[in-house]
């Protein structure tokens, strides 16, 4: 599992690799991305600002408490709200970016396919596929924020699983959304799909948590995003060679 996990993270590292074989095409990916963010950065910079206000206000019950733990307390109150603003923020993102951005991903990823040899007939999805998705996609965000603001409020613990439980859920729907461009190319079923993904639990989780954790970086989602695309498309790729589906080309 480890060693599924640590393949995951490669191929992410590999999707930057994309940049010295395409740079003009790659550097045309971060223009939507940097759409994406000027848009998400509006709402999560006067969030960031306001913490200790909504934490007091989460928290009126520990106005009477001794002053250190009243501070940790509020301190980890908002923590898990920023980390749920963080895991809905990705979803977001994404969803912008790939629908902003939808020539110029399709262009990545048909590269990489290119690149990789024997690439499927068709394209996968257009625009409206991608915004139907990125619809999805934040639907899924505000589900796993709305989780990690739930796991945040366990007692002694919350603090630390509520930002953990937000990048590996985030990770996981990051990754299966990207994918999923290449999975639509060769017409892939709801069953076909998710019998690639249990074939590749751990090398999924890998590529998603090590692209949610650069997403956190400031200004990581903006650079990640396009071998993110290109990344995810060489995973699709493995999890095919490792699940074989008889009825999918390429």
């Amino acid at each position: 599992m480890i060693r599924e996990f640590a393949e995951g993270v490669r191929l992410l590292l590999r999707g930057f690799g994309t940049w010295r074989r395409r740079p003009g095409l790659m550097a045309l990916g971060l223009v939507p991305g940097v759409i994406a963010a000027i848009v998400l950065l509006a709402g999560l910079v006067p969030l960031a600002l306001s913490l200790p206000v909504v934490a007091d206000a989460l928290t009126p019950f520990a106005d009477g408490w001794a002053t250190e733990w009243r501070t940790a307390l509020r301190l980890a109150v908002g923590v898990v709200v920023f980390a749920a603003a963080l895991a809905l923020a990705s979803a977001v993102f994404s969803a912008l970016a790939l629908a902003i951005g939808d020539p110029f991903y399709q262009r990545i990823w048909r590269a990489v396919e290119v690149d990789l040899g024997d690439p499927p007939p068709a394209d996968g999805g257009g625009f409206w596929t991608a915004v139907g998705e990125g619809i999805r996609l934040v639907l899924l965000g505000i589900l796993i924020a709305v989780l990690v603001l739930l796991l945040g409020i366990v007692p002694l613990v919350g603090g630390f699983l509520g930002p953990i439980s937000g990048v590996v859920l985030s990770g996981r729907m990051l990754a299966r959304e990207l994918t999923g461009r290449a999975f639509d190319a060769r017409d892939l079923s709801p069953a076909d799909r998710a019998a690639l993904f249990r074939g590749s639990r751990a090398r999924v989780l890998g590529f998603g948590v090590a692209t949610q954790l650069c997403f956190l970086i400031p200004g990581g989602a903006v650079a990640v995003m396009p071998a993110a695309v290109a990344g995810a498309t060489t995973l699709a790729r493995t999890m095919l060679q490792r699940t074989p589906l008889a009825t999918v080309p390429g």
